[in-house]
Order: structure tokens, then C-alpha cells, then sequence
């Protein structure tokens, strides 16, 4: 019986580097590949541009490859310990960076099913990271970044989305990240927001920035960016209309759209029952997502109900009873709000609704309950949270304070602090050089 030698790898890009380390195995033994799952990746690393599925196909197809089984864990611990292989064989770049913790565990587990681990050194001019720029510098296609928010809700504990109001924005959502131990924390995708398109235009909130105007600034994020994206659609408007709207938004490869169920001129939620808030009726808008849902060439696209009721000042029953009947009407997914500063309505609809649907998503805003952590909010069952004003809110008041102390100086100097050097800027935007 030959012996089995244990690789794991994500597979995503191909590349000599990992055929090399392929190779060097065959001469052990027969070559298992631990593959990592989107789950087991989605926390430490950027999604894998290609499915489970699509890249297992792959590796099966390399020569010396023998098994493909799934790694369902960034550590390699359970694995081993299931397959007990006779060898483990990694590149040497794990001697340091994030994935150092998961070296010693392999070492101690290895140790203790009598194994070995055999650390080949890294190939020179490879860098898996330096060929994942340089794709996602040639950008995405529609289809590709519409599937990308179903399988993030499937990879991802929580989903985190953020507001983007032009390119600008997008370029900073799209790149921005930080290391916590091994965790990668990134934005994952980006939230366009009616509010916020219509206030850096400097209009009202009443919906009076037009679909085709949307889409034209839509456009702009879309072609600096990678990341999926999920449109503000208020009421969405007449059910006439609506299966227009649902039909480009698709077709522009925008992830979900998220409507509420309000009917006359749109008030901000925000301002609750200081204000008229009128709802439509549960059949009303059952009718809207069934045509929404009707329109729809992919199941990829998702049609997500904005639930009122809550900041119309109706009970937690009314909430729940619109909720259940919007799934049944095809909703993918349901989205809470609430102007409640404690959240402790937000958690009580949450851990009703999960009680009867295990696996819709649930989506929160959390703008006036902002002292909550997403751990405890993904207790709750919250699969996605939308942080849905916030760069257009930190950009006004810096750019007052420039204004004003220009004014007062009457130089700029002093709010040299407060921007960016030019070369920064001229360096910021792909393709200024």
C-alpha cells in the first residue's frame, strides 16, 4: 500500500509553483490535495474567483493528483487527523505572515499521528498575491460579481457591506483591509444608497434622483471595482415598473435589490412616526417580489423585503406576519429595520423569525443601535450588515472643516493634516501613471 502525502491549497490561480509542489509529493507517495472551501477561505483570504466545484475539476485533472477532498477549515488539523497521511508537504512561506499559527499546528499534529512535514522552498518569481492584483486589475464580469453575494452568504459568518456614493468610494471599499491574526477584515461588498446619492447630488430623500441617473453613477463604482453590489430600490415604484428595474439592475450584474414596504411620497425611515409612514398592504407587496421574482433571468439575482413596520410603530406581530408572508412570496432574503437606540427589537424579530426560517438571510442597518458588535448581531442570525451612510457622513464634516479653515487662515497650509499629498492622489486611481 503506498504511502498517502497530504496537500493543502486553494487552487484558484494555478500557477508552477503549486505543480512543483505537486511533483515533489508524487515521489512519497500518492498525492491527496485538501482542498479549501469557500467557507474555509472566506475569513483569511479574498474569495476564490472560481467555485469549490470549478476548482475541484481542475485539480482532479493535474497529473499526480490522486484524490481531491474538500478542507472544510483554514487549519488542516481536522484533516489530518481523519486521513492520517504519512507526509504533509507545504511551501516555506509559512515560516512567517498569518499563517505561522497554522505551521505549529501541523507540526504538533503530525507529531502525534507519527507523520512528517516536508517544507519545499517557496518558488522564486511566484506570488500568488501579485497574480491576483494583476486580475483584479483587468476588473470582473457582470455575471461573476452578481453570484459573488449568494456565495459570500454561504462562505461568511457575516457579511459586512458598507455605502458607496461614486468611484472614489468604491476604489477605498474595494481595497481596504486589516490583519487581525489570521483574519483577513475586509468590506465586502458595497451598498447604493438612495439616501446618499441623492444628498451628494444635493437633493431630498423622496426618491427624486431617477433610476437612469442612479445607473449612470452606478456605472462609475462598477468600473473601479470588483466587489458585489446592492442597490437601494425604495418602494420600487410601480410593479410595472419594478420588473424593468429588476431586469437592468440584473443585466449591470448588481447582486440584490432591496425595496420596503411603504407606499406615497418616500419619508426617511429614519425619522419613524415623526413622520407619516404609510405601508402597503401584505398582499400589495407580495404582488411586487412575485413579479420582481418573475422578471429575473438568474436565481443568482436576489430581491430582499425592506420591512417597515417596526418604524411605522406597529407591533412586533405585524413585523414577523409581513416577514413570513414576503418568503412565501419568494423573498431571498428579509431586512429588519428600526430607529430603536437599544436593538433589542431588532434582536427579538431576529430570533423569531430564525425560530420558523433557518437559512433566508437576514439584513440590519444598524445606524442608530451602532454600539452592537457584528458577533453578537450574527448570534442573532444576522447574515448581512449594512453600515449604510457612514463615508458620506465622514466626508461632509471633513470637507467643512477644510472650507472653514482656509477661510480663517486665508491660506491653505494649515489644513495640509487634513488631505492627502497630491502624489497620493495621482496614485490612488489605476492607470493615472
Amino acid at each position: 500500500m503506498n504511502k498517502k502525502v497530504y496537500i493543502g491549497m486553494t487552487a484558484d490561480i494555478m500557477h508552477p509553483g503549486l505543480i512543483h509542489i505537486i511533483n515533489e509529493g508524487t515521489k512519497y507517495g500518492d498525492v491527496i490535495i485538501g482542498l479549501l472551501t469557500d467557507k474555509a477561505i472566506a475569513e483569511h483570504k479574498r474569495l476564490p474567483y472560481l467555485t469549490y466545484e470549478q476548482r475541484k475539476e481542475v485539480v482532479e485533472n493535474i497529473k499526480g493528483v490522486s484524490e481531491v477532498i474538500p478542507q472544510e477549515d483554514w487549519s488542516y488539523v481536522n484533516n489530518l487527523k481523519k486521513i492520517k497521511p504519512d507526509f504533509i508537504i507545504h511551501g516555506d512561506d509559512w515560516l512567517t505572515g498569518s499563517l505561522r499559527d497554522v505551521r505549529k499546528q501541523v507540526f504538533e499534529t503530525m507529531r502525534e499521528i507519527g507523520g512528517k512535514v516536508i517544507e519545499i522552498p517557496y518558488t522564486q518569481g511566484i506570488n500568488s498575491s501579485s497574480l491576483d492584483k494583476d486580475i483584479k486589475a483587468i476588473g470582473t464580469t457582470p455575471d461573476v460579481r452578481l453570484r459573488s453575494l449568494k456565495r459570500l452568504i454561504n462562505a461568511k459568518p457575516i457579511v459586512r457591506i458598507i455605502e458607496a456614493h461614486d468611484g472614489l468610494c468604491g476604489l477605498i471599499i474595494e481595497n481596504v483591509e486589516i490583519q487581525k491574526g489570521d483574519t483577513r477584515k475586509v468590506f465586502d461588498g458595497m451598498w447604493s444608497s438612495s439616501l446618499t446619492d441623492s444628498t451628494s447630488k444635493g437633493k431630498p430623500d423622496i426618491e427624486a434622483v431617477d433610476l437612469t441617473t442612479r445607473l449612470q453613477d452606478l456605472n462609475n463604482i462598477l468600473e473601479c471595482t470588483t466587489k458585489p453590489i446592492i442597490f437601494d430600490g425604495d418602494t420600487g415604484g410601480k410593479i410595472e415598473h419594478f420588473i424593468f428595474t429588476v431586469r437592468t439592475l440584473e443585466r449591470h450584474g448588481i447582486s440584490a435589490i432591496i425595496i420596503e414596504d411603504k407606499i406615497g411620497l418616500k419619508k426617511n425611515s429614519l425619522f419613524g412616526t415623526d413622520v407619516i409612514q404609510m405601508q402597503d398592504s401584505i398582499d400589495g407587496f407580495c404582488n411586487k417580489i412575485k413579479a420582481g421574482k418573475d422578471a429575473q433571468v438568474t436565481d443568482d439575482f436576489m430581491i430582499i423585503a425592506r420591512i417597515e413596520s417596526l418604524i411605522a410603530g406597529k407591533p412586533m406581530s405585524d413585523a414577523l406576519e409581513r416577514a413570513f408572508a414576503y418568503v412565501q412570496a419568494g423573498a431571498d432574503g428579509i431586512m429588519i429595520h428600526s430607529k430603536n437606540k437599544s436593538g433589542e427589537d431588532i434582536k427579538e424579530f431576529c430570533l423569531a423569525f430564525r425560530n420558523k426560517y433557518t437559512h433566508i438571510p437576514i439584513i440590519v442597518v444598524p445606524t442608530t443601535y451602532d454600539h452592537i458588535y457584528e458577533s453578537e448581531l450574527q448570534k442573532w442570525g444576522v447574515n448581512i450588515v449594512i453600515y449604510a451612510n457612514h463615508m458620506l457622513r465622514a466626508a461632509y464634516p471633513a470637507m467643512v472643516n477644510v472650507a472653514r479653515t482656509i477661510l480663517e487662515n486665508e491660506r491653505a497650509q494649515e489644513v495640509r493634516p487634513f488631505c492627502m499629498p497630491i502624489k497620493e492622489i495621482l496614485e490612488l486611481i489605476p492607470g493615472t501613471k
